[in-house]
């Protein structure tokens, strides 16, 4: 028997705090394209008279915002509205990845359909001066093959550099929490196979040529060999392909 009129939901109150719903009236507006990019924000005064509230309120909504990386003070004064840094988008979602208990496999299987894509794409739109960033990258991690530190920061370096050559925002947005967690689970992996270290540097020689050379076929060739490496080395190793990945913070902060 269907439900009587009076017992439906009708009608919705939204009953989150003022300061939620000031938050995201201006999240709304900004999101709309009403407010854009680089547009200053109305002062306290102003938004409260607008949205009916009192100042505290609106201080307390913005700073929700702020939080959310949605706008940022200029000079310590006006508000302004941004883009998200993807290192701050990464940074949560790499926490959220972690908490919800993704193992290496889970990442993995992601990563050997996103990096060669990535290699391929980088081979077809890369510009000089990310050839000289990469050229770079692979010098400092030859300089530095002994220092697992130093290792582990070339390589989350050098496919965050394909990532941008790629030229396409989505996948950096989508890759680079992928990438700083898997790479937290790297943190033993050189001391259990020193050869490791070897491999890696190879393999991002061989996947440089190619992609210097704009021979997209071959960078996402020699991509897919190298992730595959990277779980063989796991393997070798005898860490748990399934166990949880925990975030490591202090590399999240130092490398991310």
């Amino acid at each position: 028997m269907a439900n009587s009129l009076s017992d439906r939901k009708l009608i919705q109150i939204d009953t989150d705090p003022t300061y939620k719903r000031v938050a995201k009236a201006i999240e709304e507006a900004i999101m709309s394209g009403r407010l854009k990019t680089g547009d200053k924000l109305p002062t306290e005064a102003e938004l409260a008279t607008q949205l009916g509230v009192n100042r505290s309120t609106v201080r307390e909504g913005i700073r929700a915002l702020e939080n959310s990386d949605l706008v940022t003070r200029v000079g310590g004064k006006r508000l302004i509205v941004q883009v998200p840094q993807a290192s701050e988008i990464a940074r949560v979602n790499t926490r959220a990845l972690g908490l919800m208990n993704v193992s290496f496999l889970d990442l993995w299987e992601l990563q050997l359909q996103i990096e060669p894509f990535a290699a391929s794409s980088a081979a077809q739109k890369i510009d000089k001066d990310l050839i000289e960033s990469l050229s770079e990258n692979i010098a400092h991690l030859q300089e530095n093959l002994d220092d697992d530190d130093m290792v582990i920061e070339s390589d989350i370096e050098f496919h965050r550099l394909i990532a941008q050559a790629a030229d396409n925002a989505a996948l950096v947005l989508i890759s680079e929490p992928i990438r700083q967690l898997l790479f937290s689970a790297t943190t033993r992996l050189y001391d259990a196979v020193p050869q490791a270290r070897h491999r890696l540097l190879e393999a991002h020689k061989a996947i440089f040529e190619e992609i210097k050379r704009r021979d997209s076929r071959a960078a996402k060739h020699w991509m897919a060999k190298h992730i595959e490496d990277f779980r063989r080395g796991y393997e070798v190793a005898g860490f748990d392909l399934t166990a949880p990945i925990p975030v490591n913070l202090r590399m999240q902060e130092r490398f991310g």
